[in-house]
């Protein structure tokens, strides 16, 4: 089984000394409509493409300058531009829209498709436009996916599970989450500066006969996991390295450190 090696070091400024697979991955950014994590900024330095899911545009255009208060507003604004704007057109307010658009913004209106979420929308898109890019050396980065209103939570978890071939990180300001697939056996490797000790590995999708961890407090050793039985949650990382396999696929979850 081929091993995945993961790391959060798009946590870390680009100054600061990273881990080699920073510097192999390529980044994308997408911004839903809930409030920006105050690491927004360090994301969007990151990442090559940053597209924003319908209203995630009102967000970048209300809450980017007021991660930099001692900066003019309107500066902040023509900073942070998205490159595109995609989704149903429901949620974005129209002076934001045209604010953009007269930048040069692409505004991709698919307010025909009602049977996806904005952010598979948003997913599609970029996995479009980037179709040359080696999946094991991509990933995309979503900023406003975990709090709010949980059947929104739910499908965006759920997309991580329609693209299971794309390396996905939802992202807040206390935590975030990504899919760990049972194609794969994974090694995580904690920056402990921006993240930890708080992690769980949930079975999502169907039970898992079998799981082996090492690297937390409470490993699992082919541990049977399902809802309605055990679920590793509120462990603790104590290692630099967290190593895990399965039977099944697994979210990993690891909280954030405050900015």
């Amino acid at each position: 089984m081929d091993l995945m090696i993961h790391s959060s070091s798009f946590l870390v400024p680009s100054t600061s000394a990273g881990d080699d697979l920073r510097h192999s991955l390529t980044y994308a950014l997408v911004l839903l409509n809930q409030r920006l994590p105050k690491f927004t900024p360090l994301l969007w330095e990151h990442a090559q493409v940053r597209v924003c899911a319908d209203g995630g545009a009102n967000r970048v255009y209300d809450d980017m300058p007021l991660l930099f208060p001692n900066e003019d507003a309107a500066h902040v604004r023509h900073r942070f531009k998205p490159d595109v704007i995609k989704g149903d057109m429901d949620s974005v307010r129209s002076e934001v829209l045209n604010f953009y658009s007269d930048l040069g913004t692409d505004v991709v209106d698919e307010s025909d498709d009602q049977d996806t979420t904005d952010l598979h929308k948003c997913i599609a898109y970029i996995n479009g436009v980037m179709p040359n890019l080696d999946k094991s050396s991509f990933c995309i980065l979503v900023t406003g996916a975990l709090g709010g209103r949980f059947d929104h939570e739910a499908g965006n978890i759920n997309v991580l599970h329609r693209f299971s071939t794309t390396r996905i990180t939802l992202l807040s300001d206390d935590c975030l989450i990504y899919l760990l697939p049972k194609t794969h056996r994974h090694e995580i490797h904690v920056n402990f500066s921006a993240e930890g000790p708080h992690c769980g590995l949930v079975p999502m999708g169907m039970p898992s006969g079998r799981t082996t961890t090492t690297g937390l407090q409470w490993d699992l050793n082919d541990a049977e996991m399902r809802f309605g039985g055990l679920v590793s949650t509120s462990n603790i990382v104590k290692a630099e390295k967290v190593t895990v396999e399965s039977d099944a696929d697994l979210l990993w979850t690891i909280s954030i450190k405050k900015f």
